[in-house]
């Protein structure tokens, strides 16, 4: 869904100047398979243009960003296989990549100034620098809830308007005038932060740790002193960010949906697979674990996702469960 706009947005600055060296940052690069998919189409379109104009291809400089805790290692073993697999599919004439690991919060400056000419993140926005402060009485909800009090809201919003700021401030700094961002947010339609569209996934979650509260598996106090650090912003409110900033105008802001379960239209599958809510609780452990395990410990954990999946099955049969993503193509004015 954000392959056109990716790739129009690449399109464009490299026609804007035809430069000879490209700095491209992948910022939440995460480690594994899709960790280089973004970077190999970018380069491939850049490379598809210069084919056709006869233009020389630039030297690539590429950044890949996440926490200090990301797996590295692993993305710098699988280097030079994408890069062999890379000049395999673009021939000869492609100008060598350079790749660099940058270890740190994107909530802050990583980069040299005006180094950097397109900057890419996915689904990586949405998770906050920190849990906002003051959520003491969002009791039996694990983030931003239908029964969340005002305040709770009012603090998330608040954290994401100060994160998402900084975010933008530290790209204009580091980004070439006419530098391109394009930006994807696990977000929502609705101007309500808690509606369901956004929250659904989480208070299931929160569920099955209620149930373990009531049979005494896990402690009240806990569950109530735990909270998640995303905020999942609507088209609007990241637009009115992006202006109130004012180092960058908005080229395109789109919102898609996909639904939870990425395997309901694919057939020849295995009888797991097939299963709605072990695919979403499978998608949901990978990102909530590490999360629940630094403040549950390990021993819950198996148990937590047990009930999860069973709740999430139970969800899906009943009624149309999508995420919502909010994509925007930013230029640097």
């Amino acid at each position: 869904m954000t392959k056109p706009i990716t790739e129009d947005a690449i399109t464009k600055l490299y026609c804007s100047t035809y430069p000879e060296e490209i700095a491209i940052a992948d910022l939440g690069c995460s480690s594994g398979p899709n960790t280089f998919f973004v970077v190999s189409e970018l380069i491939k379109a850049v490379n598809s243009v210069r084919q056709k104009i006869c233009q020389k291809s630039p030297e690539y400089q590429v950044f890949l960003n996440d926490l200090p805790g990301n797996d590295f290692n692993t993305i710098f073993r699988s280097l030079s296989i994408f890069q062999n697999k890379l000049r395999e599919q673009l021939g000869p004439g492609i100008g060598p990549c350079f790749f660099t690991g940058v270890p740190g919060s994107f909530y802050g400056r990583l980069f040299r100034k005006n180094s950097l000419h397109f900057v890419h993140s996915s689904y990586s926005l949405q998770w906050l620098s920190q849990v906002p402060r003051g959520l003491e009485n969002n009791k039996g909800n694990i983030y931003m809830a239908s029964t969340s009090p005002p305040n709770v809201l009012k603090a998330y919003y608040e954290q994401f308007q100060q994160d998402f700021s900084l975010f933008l401030k530290c790209r204009s700094e580091e980004l070439v005038d006419g530098g391109r961002m394009v930006l994807t947010f696990l977000g929502r339609r609705s101007d309500d932060p808690s509606s369901k569209e956004c929250c659904y996934i989480w208070e299931l979650l929160a569920m099955a740790l209620n149930d373990m509260v009531l049979e005494g598996v896990i402690e009240e106090e806990k569950l109530n002193s735990f909270n998640i650090p995303q905020y999942t912003p609507s088209p609007a409110e990241v637009k009115y960010e992006v202006e109130k900033e004012g180092s960058f105008s908005i080229d395109r802001l789109e919102v898609t949906e996909v639904n939870w379960n990425a395997y309901q239209n694919e057939t020849d599958l295995s009888d797991a697979f097939k299963d709605g809510g072990y695919n979403v609780a499978k998608c949901m452990r990978a990102v909530a674990e590490p999360l629940l395990f630094s403040h549950f410990g390990e021993a819950i954990i198996d148990e937590v996702f047990r009930r999860y999946r069973e709740i999430v099955a139970d969800r899906m049969s009943k009624e149309k469960t999508e995420f919502v993503n909010v994509i925007i193509s930013l230029k640097k004015a």
